[in-house]
């Protein structure tokens, strides 16, 4: 197999156009300079002063009592703009309202004004495309916040309850040892979980290796997550990507700048590895391991089988713990791929990290790995940045 590239060694940081500093700031800086570009047009139609380059060619003739009015249309245009240049500052999501309105503004005064402002529609085009994308990105994010909702719906205000050590018999003595050493006895029960965790992705064993963040929120009562991502393919193209398990069925959608669906997928496959995804991922709540839908067979010494039902989908995957407690793999059949091209695969999770979190402690770093017969395949390298239970909330984008 060919030799994999190594990982970067550091994750910039941001969302949408924001992940590449270098685009953002040119971006800024191009908003800015073509709003005041547009003072030129007030300065001209006010007679204010003699401006340089600029004829007073039109298009069309318009009757001079609307000199004025064409002239405060030249000044909307660059209060949108500058408007839009200080929301990218402060990365609020209404740049694209503002950013749509100074280029439509804009645009209809460059045409007015074709013979002198004719290279105004080129740059009109390049924020344009950065308008589309920022209309793309809060609209898929409002998707992934309507899923989350959707999956907090059923929490309620229950009144806590304790992990209790009786619950904790019958177990397979790993896992009991596991449960123990994460601190979960004692404990509040978990009902919800949000958290946020950083890595590196990669789609094929010689890729580059592609800088990544996420949020990531779980219900445990029934099972279920949404997953969001934000991937940024050769360093400058942003890739969002949804991942998520709700009411038993599982759902995958991936698309460039937030616009272009590059993968939706959505059948009984993907319902079997969403439903293993969660499984592998209680590792982040560990008192789930306890729950009804969860039943545990011991395999050895170190390891346990647990198996997942909801919903008529059913799951497993076998879990290897260390002589401090610790979980330290996972591994388990997984569908990669969907439809008929999908084939069954060993699908194996390491961690190489652990630190208590929310008084938890809890694998912190690892990988995703597919076992193939050709190799292995690393596509996901992740850290686990902040982990908060009971707080069934959206985080602030």
């Amino acid at each position: 197999m060919t030799r994999a590239r190594a990982a970067p060694a550091a994750l910039p940081r941001g969302h949408g156009l924001a992940r590449a500093p270098g685009v953002r700031v040119a971006l800024i800086l191009i908003v800015v300079i073509h709003g005041l570009i547009h003072l030129m047009g007030s300065v001209k139609e006010w007679n204010l002063a003699a401006v340089p380059g600029m004829t007073g060619a039109t298009l069309f003739t318009i009757p001079a009592s609307l000199s004025r009015v064409v002239g405060a249309l030249w000044l909307a245009a660059c209060l949108s703009f500058l408007a839009a240049a200080v929301m990218l500052v402060v990365r609020h999501d209404a740049f694209w309202i503002a950013g749509a309105a100074g280029v439509a503004l804009s645009q209809a005064l460059v045409i007015y004004a074709w013979p002198d402002a004719k290279a105004g529609t080129l740059v009109n085009l390049v924020i344009a495309v950065a308008v589309v994308h920022a209309f793309a990105d809060v609209r898929f994010q409002r998707g992934t916040d309507d899923a989350v909702r959707s999956l907090f719906a059923k929490q309620g205000a229950a009144a806590p309850t304790i992990v209790e050590p009786r619950e904790l018999d019958g177990l397979p003595a790993p896992v009991r040892r596991w449960l123990e050493a994460s601190g979960v006895v004692g404990k509040e029960r978990v009902h919800s979980v949000r958290l946020k965790q950083r890595g590196f992705l990669r789609t094929s064993p010689d890729g580059e290796w592609m800088p990544a963040e996420a949020h990531q929120y779980f219900s445990v009562d029934e099972p279920g997550f949404v997953w969001r991502a934000q991937v940024r393919m050769m360093r400058v193209i942003p890739i969002a990507g949804r991942d998520s398990y709700l009411g038993g069925k599982g759902r995958m959608l991936i698309a460039a700048a937030s616009l272009l669906p590059v993968v939706d997928a959505a059948d009984e496959k993907i319902d079997q590895g969403t439903l293993l995804r969660f499984l592998g991922e209680i590792v982040w709540f560990p008192g789930a391991a306890l729950r009804p839908y969860v039943r545990w067979e011991e395999v050895d010494a170190t390891s346990a089988k647990a198996t997942i039902s909801y919903r008529g989908v059913t799951a497993s995957g076998v879990f290897t713990f260390d002589d401090q407690g610790r979980m330290v793999s996972m591994s388990a059949d997984r569908y990669r791929a969907t439809g008929a091209t999908a084939t069954l695969d060993r699908w194996f999770i390491p961690a190489s990290a652990w630190r208590a979190m929310n008084g938890v402690m809890m694998p912190v770093k690892g990988e995703v790995i597919w076992k193939l017969k050709e190799g292995d395949f690393s596509y996901y390298r992740w850290e686990i940045t902040q982990v908060e239970h009971n707080r069934p909330e959206l985080y602030a984008e």
